[in-house]
């Protein structure tokens, strides 16, 4: 007898209140989701960019601290014969390997895909659907 009192009637109207409290839920909780992935993405960005970036720097700097350092020893082992032909062939070395790492870097730039490829992907999926709804 105590489950009549507690139970309210069922009527259109709290029918539709469900109905529309449920749908309210189910959009937060994919806004949520969206939103969660997009912060992961953002964060394994930005992760990835500040190892990246200081892995170059130290490569960076030992390769030209070696290649400096070359460059003395071929200039000062050819000082009494021919400094000036060694000078220009060590700086075009120099030249060839910036030329070739700002293709590489150039190329990388280019196949390098979007920081939030599966977000925009997750929110065109839930556009299809909700486009394929009536």
């Amino acid at each position: 007898m105590s489950d009549a009192h507690t139970k309210a009637p069922a009527t259109p109207l709290n029918g539709f209140l469900g109905s529309v409290t449920h749908l309210l839920v189910t959009l937060a909780e994919m806004a949520f989701t969206r939103m969660e992935l997009v912060l992961l993405e953002l964060q394994e960005g930005v992760e990835g960019m500040v190892g990246l970036l200081l892995w170059s720097f130290v490569a960076v700097f030992a390769a030209l601290s070696g290649l400096f350092l070359g460059a003395l020893a071929l200039i000062f082992a050819f000082w009494d014969t021919h400094r000036v032909l060694v000078s220009v062939l060590v700086m075009s070395a120099f030249l060839a390997i910036a030329l070739a790492a700002t293709l590489v870097v150039l190329a990388k730039l280019r196949a390098r895909r979007s920081m939030f490829a599966a977000s925009l992907a997750e929110f065109a999926r839930d556009r299809q659907l909700l486009k394929a709804r009536p």
